[in-house]
């Protein structure tokens, strides 16, 4: 039986943020948002290159006031990947992160203040070539469309979001990417669904307050993978309330499991049983604890059991499993070191390791 694999994706219309293109043939980007106060240059710039190195390919920041927006340009001078500029209501905000070289705008133009206001941030975003995401929340849908939709039904935020794209492309722009959050996962999933049937604008698609690392990371696979796999979306991010670092790991395995995208290497662990006798927890957690940050892909096993751990994962590259008092380490099924010991296991295992990486880095 073929394994199954995801729809083809939707096709969307192209745009790019900064250098990084979305839609079209491109892959799925990886989003995030920085929780520090953007006023706070230094600090800002430390999170943005801490979710670069984690795989981040575009950063959304925060821009509450004019001290906010007037840092932007020493962050934009020095950041690593494009920075999208969340705004809500102030269209002076909008024109000025434009000005200081934000590559993206998230802003309702709905909410800004009037026509003469959305003219002002759709010309400062034309002649800098800068996309608008237009981003609709549960929380957010306006008070008539409640009524009407009878509540923040995936049908309210489509509309909700249609009527800020409309106001775009009244002025002949449309260079948008449109996002629809909810903190229901089949919420989000049937509003993604609807608008996909709708407009052929980029999609940019999340569960919205999904909750603490476990339970987000949990909400944010469901949705984000029934999504995916329909062909449905083509910048995501996972919300956590946590180290937006974290948001990273999710997102890209996420990717990985779908067969979509990759990023550094894949860890295969067993779940412990009776017949562990080893602290498998403990190892596989230093193991991935050594590979965070590494991107070369590869396959890397822990096992708990000596007998059958090298078979069960004979397609790992490199791989270790121990018993009661000793341990084996592998490449593609095949022994290549006997270890004595339970307390010599890891250290031999991160030695292997690293003449595995180093025989990759050189091309062996």
């Amino acid at each position: 039986m073929d394994t199954p694999i995801p729809a083809p994706r939707a096709r969307t219309r192209s745009l790019f943020v900064g250098d990084v293109g979305i839609g079209g043939d491109n892959p799925v980007r990886v989003q995030s948002m920085t929780n520090t106060d953007t006023r706070d240059v230094d600090a800002t710039l430390t999170q943005i290159s801490a979710l670069a190195s984690a795989g981040c390919e575009i950063v959304r920041l925060a821009v509450l006031d004019l001290e906010a927006s007037m840092a932007l340009k020493k962050i934009c001078a020095a950041t690593p990947v494009p920075l999208i500029a969340d705004i809500h209501f102030d269209s002076r905000l909008a024109v000025q992160a434009v000005e200081a070289g934000v590559r993206g705008l998230r802003i309702n133009p709905g909410n800004i203040g009037g026509a003469d206001k959305v003219d002002r941030v759709v010309h400062a975003a034309r002649a800098a070539g800068v996309p608008i995401r237009i981003g609709v929340n549960s929380g957010s849908v306006d008070k008539d469309l409640l009524r009407k939709h009878g509540g923040p039904t995936p049908a309210a935020m489509v509309e909700s979001a249609l009527e800020h794209v409309r106001l775009l492309e009244e002025r002949g722009f449309d260079a948008i990417k449109i996002s629809l959050k909810s903190s229901s996962v089949l919420g989000t999933v049937a509003a993604y669904r609807l608008m996909a049937k709708t407009v052929d604008y980029p999609l940019h698609i999340g569960v919205t307050e999904a909750g603490t690392a476990m339970r987000g990371a949990v909400k944010s696979s469901v949705g984000l993978g029934i999504l995916l796999a329909e062909g449905i979306g083509d910048t995501l991010r996972v919300s956590l309330t946590a180290d937006p670092v974290e948001e990273m790991l999710v997102a890209w395995e996420i990717l990985r499991a779908l067969g979509l995208r990759a990023r550094g290497p894949e860890i295969v662990s067993c779940p412990t049983c009776g017949r562990t006798e080893i602290g498998l927890i403990e190892l596989a957690a230093a193991v991935e604890d050594r590979l965070r940050g590494v991107e070369e892909i590869f396959t890397v096993a822990v096992m708990g059991c000596v007998v059958n751990g090298p078979g069960e994962a004979r397609e790992a590259d490199i791989g270790v499993a121990g018993g009661r008092d000793s341990g084996l380490i592998f490449r593609k099924g095949e022994v290549v070191r006997k270890v004595k010991g339970r307390a010599e296991l890891l250290p031999a295992f991160m030695e292997e390791l690293e003449k595995f990486l180093d025989e990759r880095r050189a091309g062996a």
